[in-house]
């Protein structure tokens, strides 16, 4: 363990974390200024970079590794080893930015990728967002172990807040007031782990200056504290099948003593801060039985109160915030997250989410979603991220990363980490070009022009197109005749040819076996010729229906065997990475917990969100079920195939049917009464009809073992997927 004594600052541990006794050839200078700014510049043989805050020193190292040195430094590769020389700044490079606050995270992204990390994963995230700018980070690590707390104070039994507080996958959409124990109970050893962790988040953030937004107070109660409490609340109803918490209203007389108690709580267990993350009413319809701008008031004085100088920040996301709650505010008591910036922006440039005039007086951050539900999938919207961040932006203060899910799509949030910092707009193309460049340490005309062909059709999502994160793929739907997205709210809508992803698949593999072992060629080959394949698959499918539906059984059975060999050759590839195995997710879920009965808990918490998301109810009429669908290696093979062979199966077992007698499709009997249009329509192909969802429970309740250890050359399976589609 290093000593803290050894290092002047922050960021020289931050460089020996990349690569041990490499901080001797920086010079890290922290000097003061009213702008943010980092500069790059050379004494003798160390490369000097200077900053006003130990983050933008940080940004200034991350632009010299990326554009000096040539290494890129992301979620699949976090250390380096860097050059013996490094090499010189020849000529002093500074950097200005009056986008002084620079957030990350949503709420989701605290379940849909990082449910499970421990310290050791946490402080390569918090290293990654020093590099990337981030000095305002959502930090709601351990939020359950503040109510547990509370609601025993109140008389509340362990068993009650157990039936109140979601299991560790599930605890995002708890903490945003949108069901109570799905997931759960949680066992006493998950707060006291919670607790000491976020205690070493928040430290290590503080450390490197930033500025941690702990979550704040704004009316959440169990359903049942009208009985319970003798509350005043609004019934908040259900939320896709699942009982949501109550809102106590702000002119309840206890809402003040309530607000108090969570707040002292809070800061019990995590101190003060100055910014606090409340989203009241989240996702919901407006209630006539709510005085929306006396529930503002209530929840900012009680932030008030235990900091004056505190900034309620609050997402803009769909209804939020309302006007009625915020129009009477004061500038800078609210901070609004414009959490879809990229695509629905409220902030004036048209958009169907567009707001006339904006946010008014408040201040606000242009954010990046990019991912809903951690979907696996090249996805990006590069010119109307340039559009939409260089156009005219009244009172926005800085920029956010609020997507869903993370580590994915390290193109797009390395973009937005840097817009910041260009004063003037420029083009993709040109930018790609040096991200290519940094992100294998060589200039290679070739992979060159197939990031070229991505960034021009698969990262080039146009406006007016609204769907929700990437692609989807055909493998990870539940199978009908009809395939096309595979979770509920998507709205995918095609936007690139596929031809253009097997053109940059087949332009990475041309060069791949010069780059064998270079671990940021090798995740992304691993990751475009994964889409090149979905891509390929989802023709393979309209041909295989086809087949079906033109009633060719020959044909049909050799199209639906090539499907189903393409999403296992899927599962091979992502084998040969461990981000892309299911196991690196169930892993961690297992070492979560200390006994049999925690690790079972923590494993079909971790299986079910992925898959069915909730129960049966929730499964086939909710509309959860495969919204975090995930294309994993183990993931692929063991459940969405089983979905695909069974489907198939009854396909073929359908049409052999229809070559015996048809008694049903005779005039008499029971049809004689039948019109004519009744008869034509069933003589149509039949959708077949299968229990999904019993073919689907037996995966999230299993307990056989994944590996997180990759298996197999990527370089090898990437050349036998495209022999398999060329």
């Amino acid at each position: 363990m290093l000593s803290m004594q050894v290092f002047a600052n922050p960021v020289d541990e931050l460089i020996e974390r990349i690569d041990k006794g490499a901080s001797t050839k920086f010079k890290t200078q922290l000097v003061k200024s009213d702008k943010d700014f980092f500069e790059l510049d050379q004494q003798g043989q160390k490369v000097v970079i200077r900053g006003n805050s130990w983050v933008n020193i940080a940004s200034g190292l991350n632009w010299y590794l990326k554009y000096y040195a040539g290494v890129h430094l992301s979620w699949n590769q976090m250390q380096a080893k860097l050059p013996a020389v490094m090499p010189k700044v020849t000529k002093k490079e500074r950097h200005e930015t009056d986008l002084t606050l620079r957030y990350d995270f949503n709420y989701c992204t605290f379940s849909y990728s990082m449910a499970f990390w421990d310290w050791k994963r946490w402080e390569k995230e918090i290293d990654w967002m020093a590099l990337h700018g981030i000095n305002l980070p959502l930090a709601i690590v351990g939020e359950e172990c503040v109510w547990r707390n509370m609601l025993l104070k109140l008389g509340y039994t362990e068993k009650e807040v157990g039936e109140f507080i979601a299991g560790p996958a599930f605890l995002a959409w708890w903490e945003m007031n949108n069901l109570e124990g799905w997931g759960g109970p949680l066992p006493t050893s998950w707060y006291t782990r919670q607790e000491k962790l976020q205690k070493q988040i928040l430290a290590r953030m503080k450390q490197l200056g930033m500025h941690p937004v702990l979550p704040g107070y704004c009316g959440m109660v169990p359903h049942d504290a009208k009985q319970r409490l003798g509350l005043n609340v609004a019934d908040a109803g259900l939320w896709n099948g699942f009982q949501r918490p109550a809102n106590l209203l702000p002119t309840d007389e206890r809402f003040g003593e309530i607000a108090t108690l969570y707040y002292n709580e809070l800061t019990k267990l995590f101190g003060k801060a100055d910014y606090y993350s409340m989203d009241p009413f989240h996702e919901s319809n407006d209630d006539p039985n709510i005085d929306y701008a006396k529930a503002g008031q209530a929840m900012m004085q009680a932030m008030k109160r235990v900091n004056p100088k505190a900034v309620w920040v609050i997402q803009g996301w769909t209804e939020n915030p309302r006007e009625a709650m915020v129009d009477g505010m004061k500038t800078g008591d609210l901070l609004v997250l414009d959490l879809f910036s990229e695509c629905r922006p409220m902030f004036g440039i048209p958009s169907i989410w567009k707001r006339e005039q904006g946010y008014k007086q408040h201040q606000w951050l242009f954010c990046l979603l990019e991912n809903f539900g951690a979907n696996v999938g090249l996805h990006g919207r590069m010119d109307q991220l340039l559009d939409n961040f260089y156009s005219g932006k009244k009172n926005c203060k800085g920029i956010g990363f609020t997507m869903e899910g993370s580590e994915n799509n390290p193109v797009m949030f390395e973009l937005m980490s840097e817009l910041p910092w260009r004063a003037e707009k420029f083009s993709k193309e040109a930018w790609v070009k040096n991200y290519v460049k940094a992100r294998y340490g060589v200039g290679d005309k070739t992979i060159e022009k197939a990031w070229m062909i991505l960034a021009q059709s698969i990262y080039n999502c146009p406006a007016g197109n609204n769907q929700q994160g990437p692609h989807e793929s055909i493998f990870c739907g539940r199978p009908t005749l009809n395939n096309f997205q595979a979770s509920s709210w998507s709205k995918m809508k095609n936007y690139y040819d596929p031809a253009d992803t097997r053109k940059a698949a087949k332009l990475m593999n041309s060069v791949a076996e010069k780059y064998r072992g270079n671990n940021n060629f090798e995740y992304d080959l691993v990751d475009i010729t994964r889409q090149a394949l979905a891509d390929q698959a989802r023709i393979q499918y309209q041909k295989t229906i086809a087949d079906y539906k033109a009633f060719s059984r020959k044909q049909f059975d050799k199209d639906a065997e090539r499907f189903l060999n393409m999403l296992l050759m899927q599962d091979k590839l992502l084998g040969t990475r461990s981000e892309f195995r299911v196991g690196h997710w169930t892993q961690d879920a297992v070492n979560a917990g200390n006994t049999a009965e925690e690790k079972k808990l923590y494993e079909w918490n971790a299986r079910v969100q992925i898959t069915t998301w909730g129960n049966r109810y929730c499964a086939d009429t909710g509309g959860l079920r495969d919204y975090a669908h995930k294309e994993w290696q183990g993931l692929l093979k063991d459940f969405y195939y089983v979905r695909w062979k069974a489907y198939y199966d009854a396909l073929a077992a359908q049409m052999k049917a229809q070559t015996a007698p048809q008694p049903e499709l005779l005039g008499g009997g029971p049809n004689a009464t039948k019109t004519a249009a009744e008869l034509f329509a069933m003589a149509l192909p039949q959708e077949v009809k299968l229990d999904y969802y019993a073919i689907e429970e037996p995966w999230t309740l299993d307990q056989t073992p994944y590996s997180a250890a990759p298996e197999g050359s990527p370089v090898d399976v990437a050349k036998e997927v495209m022999e398999m589609i060329k």
